[in-house]
């Protein structure tokens, strides 16, 4: 059946296009589903409903069935339909009307719809392709004859006489069909490797996705932390406020009543004493002689105020001493609390980890105290044997690793002019050389202090110049193993914060400690 003569029996009669949703009365014939709603609600109240195409009539109105199998020729119509109208290649032997074609003829140079392909000669030499508009694309521009060939040697497609008597004679040459399917063959192998490289692709996609995934859980906790640790720390701070405001309020009170029990005292003074001198001033402006000698009370009169140097003395004290408000006390009491809510001290806090040196990794000309608190270097060879372990530098490490869970040390550096702290990996090289050294490697983290007085904080040999001193002789190095990070503090009043390093830690870590020349001790550990 031609195609446009398929197209019409799928044809609704009510709309004219092609049937959607078709479905079927009892007298068979079939129409769109809406299209035959619309014309039974037309019907409504007439006494009756008929079909429109041949007015066969129902009493009541019909039951509407799908016709599945209408509905799926349908819908393999379509896609046929619009492949052949995309081509745009029309029948070239239908004149009365234009009618796809679903092939061409290279030896006619005709294109041909279904009917007009049925009594087409088929003979070999009448070869058919899918229908185009480019036919002489397919003939060979100097001979005009047909493209059969194709020569190897010059990727060249080829007509026969090309291949005996042109230019190609003598080339190895091949039928399309061959050279089509070798290529073809290469390119499901260029496929075949693309579709693998895409899969990697995808497979990168989807672990940098997860990463990302990953990396926002993570942040999401990280920030409910943070958020916790302000909101723990702003309500220390109020709470610090409120105390020290309440105290200033407190010694400021204390202060005014005993300000006002002085001035009452005063006030009562100085009445008394105007008293006394407008009594004084009338015997003074007496005439007779006798009267003022007989005044009884003319001794007491003269006689100045008991307690007049003990009020002058509280007067001086309270103006020039500072009275009763302790200043010095309000800011000892402020700074303490800053510290210790900088310190971590607080009911937050638990756990005491006592940190002790590990002598099997102590250098040989560095000495350790009975108690393992101490690291003492005055270069004087210990005879300790030499093992994978021990540092061939004044150097050495904690017994104990920390691969989970915030941590804190402290270490006094005030009996050396040259000292190293810090961390590191078991891992790191002991072989002697500056990269023994804490801090000069990718595997330690440290705080310096050169002879020079100069302060830096170091890693993989990177160093960090720090302002100022370590004003205290005593610093606190803090562990947070999950979030990797090292932090250092001087721990002057206020705590001061000198530098954090931030990192994902790969192995356990150990408190490590260096000194050239003096000594240092480790003050204590907690765990927070």
């Amino acid at each position: 059946m031609a195609f446009a003569d398929l197209r019409k029996e799928l044809e609704c009669s009510v709309c004219l296009n092609i049937y959607t949703d078709p479905v079927m009365l009892k007298c068979g014939h079939n129409f769109c589903w809406d299209c035959i709603g619309c014309v039974l609600d037309t019907q409504e109240g007439s006494g009756g409903y008929s079909c429109p195409e041949c007015s066969d009539v129902f009493q009541e109105r019909p039951a509407l069935q799908r016709n599945i199998k209408l509905h799926n020729i349908v819908e393999n119509f379509l896609p046929a339909q619009l492949n052949t109208e995309e081509s745009g290649v029309l029948c070239t032997q239908c004149y009365h009307a234009p009618v796809p074609a679903v092939k061409s003829c290279l030896l006619c140079e005709a294109s041909l719809c279904d009917n007009h392909l049925r009594v087409h000669r088929k003979s070999p030499e009448h070869v058919l392709c899918d229908p185009t508009t480019s036919l002489e694309n397919r003939k060979c521009s100097f001979h005009k004859k047909i493209l059969k060939y194709y020569c190897t040697e010059d990727s060249a497609c080829i007509c026969v006489s090309c291949s005996l008597a042109g230019e190609h004679r003598g080339h190895q040459v091949e039928t399309l069909d061959e050279a089509s399917e070798k290529k073809k063959k290469k390119l499901r192998n260029v496929l075949q490797k693309l579709m693998t490289e895409r899969e990697e692709t995808e497979k990168r996609v989807q672990s940098l996705e997860e990463h990302r995934r990953k990396v926002q859980g993570e942040a999401a906790g990280e920030t409910e932390r943070v958020i916790a640790l302000f909101r723990d720390l702003r309500r220390r701070l109020e709470d610090l406020e409120k105390r020290v405001l309440s105290d200033i309020s407190g010694k400021t009170e204390r202060t005014s009543l005993y300000v006002s029990d002085m001035i009452r005292d005063l006030e009562i003074k100085k009445d008394k004493l105007s008293r006394k001198m407008r009594h004084i001033e009338e015997l003074c402006n007496m005439t007779d002689p006798l009267t003022v000698l007989q005044e009884s009370d003319t001794g007491d009169l003269c006689d100045t105020e008991d307690g007049d140097d003990e009020d002058r003395e509280r007067h001086d004290r309270l103006l020039h001493d500072g009275g009763d408000l302790d200043v010095a006390g309000i800011s000892h009491t402020l700074h303490t609390g800053i510290s210790d809510i900088m310190s971590g001290q607080t009911s937050g806090v638990s756990g005491v980890t006592d940190i002790l040196l590990d002598v099997n990794t102590a250098g040989n000309c560095l000495q350790i105290s009975q108690d393992r608190k101490t690291a003492s270097c005055f270069f004087q060879e210990q005879n300790r044997p030499e093992t994978p372990q021990r540092f061939r530098v004044p150097q050495v490490l904690s017994s104990r690793s920390f691969s989970s869970g915030r941590h804190y040390w402290e270490v006094d550096v005030g009996g050396s002019e040259y000292w190293i702290v810090g961390m590191c990996y078991p891992s790191m090289w002991r072989w002697g050389g500056d990269k023994s050294d804490i801090g000069y490697n990718k595997k330690s983290w440290s705080l310096e202090r050169r002879f020079n007085n100069q302060y830096s904080v170091i890693h993989n040999r990177k160093r960090i110049p720090l302002p100022g001193n370590v004003s205290s002789n005593r610093v606190r190095i803090d562990l947070d193993y999950e979030a990797g990070w090292i932090s250092f503090y001087d721990l002057c009043v206020p705590i001061r914060h000198l530098h954090t390093f931030t990192t994902t830690f790969t192995e356990p870590l150990h408190a490590a400690v260096c000194v050239y020349g003096g000594c240092i001790k480790i003050s204590g550990g907690n765990q927070m």
